[in-house]
């Protein structure tokens, strides 16, 4: 065997019987514990994980033969990079796997905001009949600006291309990178032109509460508002403000500075937010569909099988 791999959440199978065919011993135990997983991982050269626990110093500093990070999903933002960078270990992550989802949710979000499907939804549930109070918007002719042009910012743009829309991407990081789906450009233009804004962006501390009330402020139009990145990127209280004055028109809202219950509940937005009939709110699962759960788990093989040579067991 090349080493053992410990499986601590819920992965699709086919990353336990590809990593076994690679000649790894694999421990699928997605109930395990964190203090239970403290004790054990210094057996194992490798950790796959979904959102379990936060993949930190503490863990990897008894986790001597610990080579490389699993992350079932898209981002890393639960593992502290920067000290596995300096141990030399190497973070997989899939964000090939769920793209597709997490654009077709990103539209489905935004066509039942501008189409007011949960206000007209509620208010026929309880014997109101408004056609002129639901009348909503058409995509076609509409500006949408997309910040962050990663897998999931052009995942969005592509699956909006028969909607007769003109998409506009920022992303501070990258440049030329203008496709048939979507047009470079700047903030400034972002800003000034769009009608609908969507992010796509990672949790960084640079990123970490960037969208503000000042960064709503600079949009010259009034806005729907779509967040399936990370909710930490966003001050919530800024949205229900921006909801109060018009300035965004509708937010759908997959992600939120807090999440699960009851943390959720205690918050001091949360009333406000769940009573908005301009809110949709989704628990965190635009990149979770039952496709993507295998997809995801089959890019995390492919990179597994890319850097199988590399590393010395």
């Amino acid at each position: 065997m090349k080493g053992k791999i410990l499986i601590i959440d819920d992965l699709h199978p086919v990353f336990k019987e590809r990593a076994a065919a690679l000649g790894y011993e694999v421990d699928d135990l997605p109930k395990i514990t964190r203090e239970e997983t403290l004790a054990v991982i210094s057996e194992y050269v490798g950790i796959a994980v979904r959102t379990k626990f936060r993949i930190d110093k503490e863990l990897m500093d008894v986790a001597p033969n610990l080579q490389f990070i699993a992350r079932a999903g898209a981002g890393l933002d639960n593992i502290d990079e920067a000290y596995a960078t300096s141990k030399n270990i190497k973070m997989l992550n899939a964000p090939e796997g769920n793209r597709d989802a997490v654009g077709e949710h990103a539209v489905g979000m935004l066509l039942s905001l501008i189409n007011n499907h949960r206000k007209a939804d509620i208010e026929i549930r309880n014997g109101i009949w408004d056609r002129e109070g639901n009348r909503g918007w058409e995509l076609k002719g509409k500006t949408v600006g997309i910040i962050g042009y990663g897998f999931m910012g052009s995942s969005f743009a592509q699956k909006l291309s028969g909607f007769g829309v003109k998409v506009l991407a920022y992303d501070k990081y990258k440049t030329g990178f203008s496709d048939a789906y979507a047009q470079e450009c700047s903030m400034e233009e972002i800003v000034k032109h769009s009608d609908v804004l969507s992010l796509h962006i990672p949790l960084t501390s640079e990123s970490r509460q960037m969208v503000d009330e000042e960064y709503f402020f600079h949009f010259r139009k009034n806005i729907f508002f779509i967040n399936t990145a990370r909710g930490e990127v966003v001050n919530t209280k800024a949205v229900l403000a921006g909801l109060r004055s018009g300035k965004i028109m509708g937010a759908g809202l997959d992600v939120l500075e807090v999440e699960k219950f009851p943390a959720l509940s205690n918050q001091e937005w949360y009333d406000e937010l769940k009573a908005s009939p301009k809110v949709i709110l989704t628990p965190h699962v635009a990149g979770w569909t039952f496709e993507s759960y295998r997809k995801i788990s089959e890019v995390l093989a492919d990179k597994l099988e890319n850097i199988y040579s590399e590393v010395k067991l």
